[in-house]
């Protein structure tokens, strides 16, 4: 191995939100995890190749922002470097935001650690780094999947420039109520997810619902999670779910719009986009576990945390 392991994350609530700067809330998820490593064979290959290329890529990158040690870097790429990751790609759970982490944390000359006091103006610096390298990516990047992965904490956003590490309320592993993850089995891809979402920001009752409605319920959910107020989160991942479906058919893949529909018929469980969607996973709210796996039965379904 070449560095420390780095961890999938969750954006729970901020999907498309926070691109207007309304609140989000993202948390590491321990499940899956990537750690550099060397000496790539026939099956990480094409890891080491795409590694290749986005090394070429940070080199574009102005180093009065960040500065590497190019020539470590490139010493352990001579020797087939590639990033073991579990992380499945294009599923909404960073998995490149995992990898420009480790990079960072491995290459950077004047790296900001985890371990000093993190300042608003760290934390802003390092979104910022960390937005620049995965670009290479996404075509565009928030910088936020790197941040949650470098930190592996739970990240609070306020708006595009304020964000804190937080605390989460206690899991209760006897609790009937939680989040999950199902599985489209479809990859997503962010990019064009993103492009449909900006196109449809030109209308102008869509600008108006993101403004009164999306946003308002986004804020909500993030305030009622944090305080444990399970009433207000799920009555506002209800709203969330609905408008979803009614705006953001196209992120949605096709043969779940009566699933999603379904649960907000029976409030056995309310779906959410897990990131961009287009395919990946899809997030899931529930009172009852029990209830939520019955009604998704056929489905692979993973719990993400506890009520």
């Amino acid at each position: 191995m070449k560095g420390p392991l780095f961890y999938a994350k969750i954006l729970l609530f901020g999907e498309y939100g926070i691109i207007k700067d309304s609140k989000g809330l993202s948390i590491p998820y321990n499940f899956y995890r990537g750690a550099l490593r060397l000496h790539a064979d026939e099956t990480t290959l094409d890891s080491h190749k795409k590694l290749v290329e986005f090394c070429a890529y940070l080199k574009t990158l102005s180093p009065a922002l960040v500065k590497f040690n190019w020539e470590e870097l490139q010493a352990d790429l001579d020797q087939k470097m590639y990033f073991e990751s579990s992380i499945p790609q294009g599923y909404g759970v960073g998995s490149s935001g995992a990898l420009v982490a480790a990079l960072y944390d491995q290459y950077a000359t004047d790296k900001i650690t985890v371990l000093e006091n993190l300042t608003k103006e760290k934390l802003q610096h390092l979104k910022k780094i960390f937005a620049q390298m995965e670009s290479f990516f996404h075509g565009q990047s928030s910088g936020l999947d790197p941040l949650n992965s470098y930190l592996s904490l739970p990240i609070l956003i306020h708006s595009k420039d304020r964000i804190e590490p937080t605390g989460l309320p206690s899991q209760n592993p006897q609790g009937k109520g939680a989040v999950f993850l199902l599985d489209s089995g479809i990859v997503g891809e962010t990019a064009p997810m993103v492009n449909i979402f900006m196109q449809n920001m030109e209308n102008e009752s869509f600008r108006l619902m993101m403004k009164e409605q999306f946003i308002t319920h986004t804020n909500q959910c993030v305030d009622a999670f944090l305080k444990g107020n399970v009433k207000s989160l799920f009555s506002n991942t209800k709203a969330l779910s609905r408008l979803v479906l009614q705006n953001f058919k196209p992120m949605i893949p096709g043969e779940f719009h009566t699933l999603w529909k379904k649960g907000l018929e029976t409030n056995d469980y309310y779906l959410k986009l897990c990131g961009s969607g287009g395919g990946g996973y899809i997030l899931g709210f529930t009172q009852d576990f029990e209830k939520a796996q019955q009604a998704l039965s056929g489905h692979k379904l993973e719990i993400v945390y506890n009520f």
